[in-house]
């Protein structure tokens, strides 16, 4: 699998449809959970899911099941509700899919130009060059990568996180692929883990933060519960990591010119989003499209003093006999803001619109309304939300945790920040239960595997259970 993006965030929460309003989910007006196209419906979806489950095998962009399916799930809602005289109602919900994932892709779509803009600017490549050239040994290659992980996926997002370590991990590994395979699945975990106490860290997160069920700044008592799940598999895999050195080259990697700007504007537009949010009470995609502004504007300046600043660098290099300088500045091409957006990864934005519009199709049918019932109503909220997680391993986060916000439960602050750490964390527990896992699965092909995984599930379940736990310890006082 490519890169998906990246980083750094998004989906956010709908409630599907109209009949998904803030004061609770209400019943459609038709219950088609019993009939032929309810069925049918289902299998459709069950299809699709296993088709994009198997991407890595068939080699089928995991993007065209689920248009496709979502497509067939509307067509035969579109047929059923015009035949009995609720047409409108069908395209009401319909239409509210559609600006929901509007807000969705323009806000995925800036954040991936913004990746893929430092990556252009070698930030990507100066710190993997960094990690390799310092030296380290396997088992603090091993600590190195996951604490990098944990931290640096709070902002750029679980999945490129992941992604940039795993790259550095196979180029000091060679071919140990014992160690590549423990690195891999220490990676997953602290990228997971991290992206749990953070908006920005994870879909999931994201789509409950921009739903209003949980502000910016309540995220903050999900910390120690995410180090919890982090730390415990760690510590028991490092045992099993030899002390002994990689055979590693170094090599010099030289930023590109405005790079440390571009993150700072990425911090700025991050901060343009919230503001938007948490002050304006509007959606946080605005705040986003104005920080591609910036972006956009500073991009120009370095189009317009591209030529100046060669010329100076030309006579730096030619003072110092600098012949290999001349020739990288032979090769320079200046920035351009729409071909880092041509870059984003649009076989995951057209994914997310697959997924919105099953979930929102179901929801219409009227299976998320009964799943809600049986879960919130019948179960504890608790044991419903730690099921989720078990859920999030193995079908994916992402539209586990986008049905339950359809659901719209009736929940205590501390069961929304429990269902948030739960289906972040707990797609740690299979390779397939998030993209970061996914991925990898494809970045280290045949040395970072499903099975490989597996084995170490029991380990990283215990580090789930006793996160889950230390949220109820101390953030008891939120569950009132």
């Amino acid at each position: 699998m490519k890169r998906l993006w990246p980083v750094c965030l998004a989906l956010l929460m709908l409630p599907c449809s109209v009949f998904a309003a803030s004061s609770g989910a209400q019943s459609p007006p038709l219950d088609l959970t019993q009939s032929t196209i309810g069925y049918v419906a289902i299998v459709i979806f069950a299809i699709a899911y296993t088709l994009v489950m198997l991407e890595e095998y068939l080699q089928l962009r995991k993007s065209k099941p689920v248009l496709l399916a979502a497509g067939l799930i509307w067509a035969m809602l579109g047929y059923v509700y015009s035949q009995q005289g609720y047409i409108e109602v069908a395209h009401a919900a319909l239409e509210h899919n559609l600006l929901e994932y509007a807000e969705l892709l323009l806000f995925l779509l800036v954040a991936m130009t913004y990746i893929n803009a430092m990556e252009e600017r070698r930030l990507f490549d100066a710190l993997q060059a960094w990690m390799v050239g310092k030296g380290f040994n396997f088992r603090a290659l091993f600590w190195l990568t996951g604490i990098l992980s944990f931290f640096i996926s709070p902002i750029a997002d679980n999945l490129t996180t992941a992604l940039l370590m795993c790259a550095v991990v196979m180029k000091v590994a060679g071919d140990n692929k014992r160690f590549i395979n423990l690195a891999c699945i220490n990676i997953v975990v602290a990228a997971n883990a991290g992206g749990a106490f953070s908006p920005f860290g994870d879909i999931t997160t994201l789509m409950v933060w921009q739903a209003g069920h949980v502000s910016f700044s309540e995220f903050m008592p999900l910390f120690v519960p995410s180090v919890v799940s982090y730390v415990i598999p760690a510590v028991i895999m490092s045992l099993f990591i030899p002390n002994s050195k990689p055979n590693v080259t170094h090599e010099h990697v030289e930023l590109k010119r405005g790079a440390r700007r571009i993150v700072l504007l990425f911090i700025l537009t991050i901060s343009t989003a919230v503001a938007f949010h948490a002050v304006l009470h509007f959606p946080p995609v605005i705040g986003m499209m104005m920080g591609l502004a910036y972006l956009q504007f500073f991009g120009f300046y370095l189009r317009r003093t591209l030529k100046r600043s060669l010329a100076n660098k030309a006579k730096m290099a030619i003072a110092n006999r600098d012949d290999y300088a001349l020739k990288r500045l032979g090769s320079v091409v200046p920035f351009d803001i729409f071909r880092r957006v041509s870059h984003a990864e649009w076989d995951t934005l057209l994914f997310f619109y697959g997924v919105v519009m099953c979930v929102g199709g179901l929801s219409l049918i009227g299976y998320l309304g009964m799943i809600s019932e049986v879960m919130y109503l019948q179960w504890d909220p608790i044991w419903a939300n730690i099921m989720v997680g078990i859920l999030s391993a193995i079908v994916d986060n992402i539209p586990v945790m986008f049905a339950v916000l359809t659901m719209e439960p009736t929940m205590s602050m501390g069961n929304w920040l429990l269902v948030t750490l739960t289906a972040g964390v707990g797609g740690s527990l299979l390779s397939i239960g998030s993209a970061a896992g996914v991925a990898l699965m494809g970045a280290a092909h045949g040395k970072y595997t499903f099975f490989g995984h597996l084995k170490w599930a029991p380990v990283i379940g215990i580090g789930y259970a006793a996160a889950i736990v230390t949220h109820l310890w101390m953030n008891s006082s939120l569950f009132t």
